[in-house]
């Protein structure tokens, strides 16, 4: 049987979400198959989770700088694994996560445990998909006065949302169709990123052989880049659009636009094409990056020391390329100090009396030149993984809704499934995050 049926017979729903699922599928409150659970930690000394978009609950300490003392833990829920957890204010960002291990989650989050012998992973899926993402969203109220924007799933009114429930045999089949399905998206977006990889290397490769070039000088950074010193004059009514940074070289991304009144105290600074940037905190970790046009007009914290090159010395692709080298990464942590777990602030003072080698102009441009190339793949590629995660989206809501059957289907040799490789599926999460500026997520 083919897994793009549909089944037999069909029951109507009272959801423009879900307008139809099958005919033996039951509808169901959502209290009468979960029960939420309110037990609060009186020590704090429990392993705080942190909830993240393509992860789920993962140990905060592997994803966060932020260090939490047990004392400031104490009242935060507990959570068990194979319970649910819902971040009440991202019910319709598909925050909603089946829990793979103990630890402690925000007193605001939703900790919710099966009452039937219901799938937990099955529910994972469901309670992400767009199709139930939505119903959440139309049921989620307002909080707080005026138009803020912040909406919340209060607990009695997901209480009584209708859920549709296939029997547990086939919410078993519908996870292994699905993990089959997942296990070889992940390989496609693997197999891409390590195309992008290789190309990384193979632009290292360039550098490398522009500097044992014989006509490599080796200067202060200072003579070939000058730091940024001017900030913009902040305008309280203007829009501004913030950045953050990637580490491990994977550049820079953009915050929400913000008015100038709500940016906070940081001093900013405008970037253009072409910018050389560090993060303060992450350099160390190969935050590093070239300003593109995309970029040009953003603005940038006190925390992102920006270069600018002088570019009858050297290209800010080449040093780019040069930072990310084992011998740049040395004189990034060289001169990254710091004791607070991963955040590590760089020294830009120090680091502009570093000597770099400065190899020919022409050996420079031809890793620029090769560095354009990359980028203009990089961005084919994330087009295609943004294409296949939208599939997946879709495949995802249609078999948890019921609009597909898969009850026939049976994995072949090719659907083989690896925890390991799943993590693929994951986003770039791994960001430089700066506390002060708002750049993290909630835990």
């Amino acid at each position: 049987m083919a897994a793009t049926s549909t089944y037999s017979n069909y029951q109507p729903v009272r959801s423009r979400w879900v307008p139809c699922v099958p005919d033996h599928w039951r509808l169901l409150r959502a209290k009468n198959f979960l029960r939420e659970i309110d037990d609060r930690s009186k020590t704090g000394e429990e392993t705080l989770l942190s909830m993240r978009q393509h992860r789920g609950l993962v140990p905060h300490n592997d994803v966060s700088v932020k260090r939490i003392a047990p004392e400031n833990l104490i009242g935060y829920k507990k959570a068990r694994p194979d319970e649910l957890v819902l971040n009440r204010m991202q019910a319709g960002n598909a925050m909603f996560f089946r829990n793979r291990l103990s630890g402690l989650v925000s007193p605001d989050y939703a900790v919710f445990r099966l009452l039937r012998d219901d799938s937990p992973e099955y529910l994972g899926y469901l309670f992400r998909s767009w199709p139930i993402r939505g119903l959440f969203r139309s049921e989620s109220k307002g909080l707080g006065t005026g138009t803020s924007g912040f909406l919340r799933l209060y607990s009695d009114r997901f209480a009584a949302l209708e859920i549709p429930l296939p029997p547990r045999p086939e919410q078993d089949q519908i996870v292994a169709y699905l993990r089959a399905q997942d296990a070889h998206i992940a390989r496609f977006i693997q197999a891409k990123r390590e195309l992008i990889a290789l190309m990384a290397e193979q632009r290292g490769v360039l550098a490398e052989q522009a500097i044992s070039s014989s006509e490599t000088q080796h200067l202060r950074l200072d003579r070939v880049v000058s730091l940024l010193a001017t900030p913009i004059t902040r305008e309280s009514e203007v829009t501004y659009m913030p950045i953050g940074m990637f580490n491990r070289g994977r550049g820079i991304f953009h915050k929400p636009p913000t008015e100038g009144k709500h940016l906070g105290d940081s001093t900013f600074f405008r970037i253009e094409k072409g910018y050389l940037m560090f993060s303060g905190q992450f350099a160390w970790e190969g935050a590093v990056a070239v300003a593109s046009a995309e970029d040009d007009g953003c603005i940038a914290s006190h925390r992102y020391p920006i270069a600018k090159c002088k570019r009858d010395a050297v290209t800010p692709e080449y040093l780019y390329t040069f930072f990310l080298s084992k011998a740049g990464d040395l004189i990034l942590n060289h001169h990254s100090r710091g004791a607070a777990g991963r955040n590590r602030p760089l020294n830009p003072r120090t680091l502009l009396k570093e000597k770099v080698p400065v190899p020919p102009l022409h050996l420079q441009r031809e890793v620029s030149n090769f560095y354009y190339e990359e980028l203009s793949v990089r961005r084919e590629i994330e087009k295609e993984i943004a294409l296949i995660r939208e599939y997946r989206d879709c495949l995802i809501a249609d078999v948890v809704t019921g609009q597909v059957d898969v009850r026939g289907w049976q994995p072949g040799p090719e659907d083989v499934v690896d925890d390991a490789a799943l993590v693929a599926l994951g986003g770039d999460e791994d960001i430089d995050t700066e506390t002060e500026d708002g750049d993290g997520e909630e835990d």
